[in-house]
């Protein structure tokens, strides 16, 4: 069987750590493994990754040594790098006879602003814009489709580890946290079942997956009140949930952020997917067994909740993306 080499960009993150430990174990695979500071190299190793290099999507002289006999991507970037982003997908676009497979980072919804075909229906409220974010995940599976490159987009649901990770300091010091999704329950998604779902596309590869997209959600949609009882439980102290206007919300994040989660609040992401299950073969991950047992790459969920975050009260993380 022919060795193929396949680059995790974001390799560092969570969900490229999990992918990183999950192709590891696959035969006939090199698994080469973005680092942006020279100090996680060292993890990416441990974790099984045969190559590590230095990768700055901002810095296209990085680009040529990461792409070098590449035949498949893991794609993954934060939402304010989606110029480089697309910058990038050109790039790629060069070297389609050498890059055969891209699985994108995605989010439910991004092709259209509802789960309806017709881009103009929304579904929250009449006149309300597709939201950015959105708008930014289409953005970034289209540029790499119309580089003519075999693209399969994993559209997650909101993240796990996302949901709750402003509001440590409050659930660590105070037993408590807030947002405004209330009692509308949505079906978040453990990271490590977006990388064990990137894991079978990329190693069944483009014959089985390319043109795909695939919504990647939790077992159960839940509700703020519901989270609060299982984060509590896997602390072993009692947690609650206070509930929060969209506009201290926004007045906390910015407009980018609360019209996302106005999503959330709509129903939209109640949506319980059967295709994680379809490329695996067994349910996603609940929330509380996210919090209470370990990833392949070794951390449970409780433990992530601690470490860092692109989203601070008071700071608009979209401010400069939204003047593009």
């Amino acid at each position: 069987m022919t060795q193929k080499t396949v680059l995790i960009t974001s390799a560092t993150g969570r969900i490229g750590k999990e992918l990183v430990a999950r192709l590891a174990t696959v035969p006939n695979l090199t698994v080469r493994a973005c680092y942006f500071s020279e100090s996680k190299a060292d993890g990416l190793k441990a974790l099984g990754a045969d190559e590590v290099v230095k990768f700055d999507l901002s810095d296209p002289q990085t680009w040529d040594a990461a792409l070098d006999g590449v035949t498949a991507i893991y794609s993954a970037s934060l939402d304010p790098m989606i110029e480089q982003h697309l910058a990038f997908c050109k790039a790629l676009g060069k070297r389609r006879d050498q890059i055969n497979h891209v699985v994108r980072i995605s989010c439910m919804g991004a092709d259209t602003n509802t789960a309806s075909y017709d881009p103009n229906q929304h579904a929250s409220r009449a006149g309300a814009g597709i939201p950015l974010m959105l708008q930014h995940y289409w953005w970034g599976e289209k540029a790499l489709i119309d580089e003519g490159l075999n693209v399969t987009a994993l559209r997650n649901n909101f993240f796990m580890n996302h949901l709750l990770k402003t509001d440590s300091e409050t659930i660590d010091g105070e037993g408590w946290f807030s947002n405004p999704l209330g009692d509308m329950r949505n079906s978040f998604v453990a990271t490590r079942d977006i990388a064990e779902a990137a894991a079978v596309v990329l190693t069944e590869g483009p014959e089985r997956h390319a043109n795909k997209f695939y919504d990647i959600t939790g077992p159960a949609p839940q509700s703020m009140t519901e989270i609060a009882g299982d984060l509590g439980r896997a602390m072993g102290k009692a947690i609650e949930y206070r509930a929060q206007s969209m506009i201290d919300f926004e007045a906390d994040f910015g407009a980018t952020r609360a019209e996302f989660f106005e999503y959330l609040t709509n129903g939209f992401y109640t949506l319980c997917s059967p295709d994680f299950y379809n490329l695996t073969g067994h349910k996603p991950t609940s929330y509380y067994d996210y919090l209470t047992t370990k990833g392949v790459s070794g951390e449970t969920g409780l433990e992530e909740l601690w470490k860092g975050n692109l989203w601070k009260k008071g700071a608009d993380a979209m401010q400069d993306a939204t003047k593009g």
